[in-house]
């Protein structure tokens, strides 16, 4: 009973390499989470140096969520066909030179269009990250942990990010953006580290745990077995084998 109890606490455990693997990921969602709120409290400071009107100064909140919900299901699929390490880093070199882009805007439409582009590296680092935590990390009690953990960031991003927006909103409203490129580079920096290399769908691998899938979609229905033909309640000596069915 003690053996048995010893075992199952050390396979709850989380390793160091996981733990690192999960701080990168947890970077991430931070990061994602962080800039979205710090962006809000500096608003009446972008606009009054920009000389942005209100409904122009909206365009800030919505150009980044039109480009995460626009690219969100495509960031999935991408990190699928062409791996999840490969989306991960990619997005977070986008996400860095968007947001330092947005922090030398010297105009409305070019500060709309880097917060456009964040979100939508923003979208295809969040399905990579997510789906690096389930295919890494055994289903059970350290998957529920990692997740937990992954989540409960996200939210302290977004209550962090209201504070040190503030903050640094006093100094000046450009270092809301230029703060999270250090937070971003940090990040990457670690994902080159420690997250694993995939195969991607597209080169004849697969990205997902489980048996692979059969190359010929259609046999799953057609390879099924016709029984023999009889003749007068025998099987004939032709067709006394099982046969597979030719419905395709």
């Amino acid at each position: 009973m003690t053996v048995s109890t010893s075992a199952t606490a050390v396979h709850d455990r989380l390793t160091p390499r996981a733990r690192g693997l999960l701080l990168v990921l947890c970077g991430a969602m931070f990061l994602d989470a962080l800039d979205v709120s710090m962006k809000g409290v500096a608003l009446p400071s972008i606009g009054a140096e920009l000389g942005m009107t209100t409904g122009s100064l909206q365009w800030v909140v919505s150009g980044y969520v039109l480009g995460f919900g626009g690219f969100l299901l495509l960031g999935g699929r991408a990190a699928d066909l062409l791996g999840r390490r490969r989306m991960l880093v990619g997005s977070l070199v986008v996400f860095a030179v968007a947001t330092a882009l947005g922090g030398f805007a010297t105009s409305g439409p070019l500060l709309i269009a880097a917060r456009f582009l964040t979100g939508v590296s923003a979208a295809f680092s969040a399905p990579a990250g997510f789906s690096i935590i389930t295919t890494s990390f055994a289903e059970g009690p350290v998957r529920n942990k990692a997740l937990s953990i992954y989540t409960a960031t996200g939210a302290t991003g977004f209550s962090l990010g209201l504070v040190a927006g503030g903050l640094l909103t006093e100094a000046s409203w450009r270092w809301v953006f230029h703060a999270p490129v250090l937070v971003a580079l940090a990040t990457l920096a670690g994902a080159l580290a420690v997250v694993p290399r995939t195969p991607a769908a597209g080169a004849g691998g697969s990205t997902s745990p489980g048996p692979r899938p059969s190359p010929r979609p259609c046999c799953s229905w057609c390879s099924r077995w016709s029984r023999p033909r009889t003749r007068g309640g025998r099987r004939s000596g032709r067709s006394a084998r099982w046969r597979p069915s030719r419905c395709c």
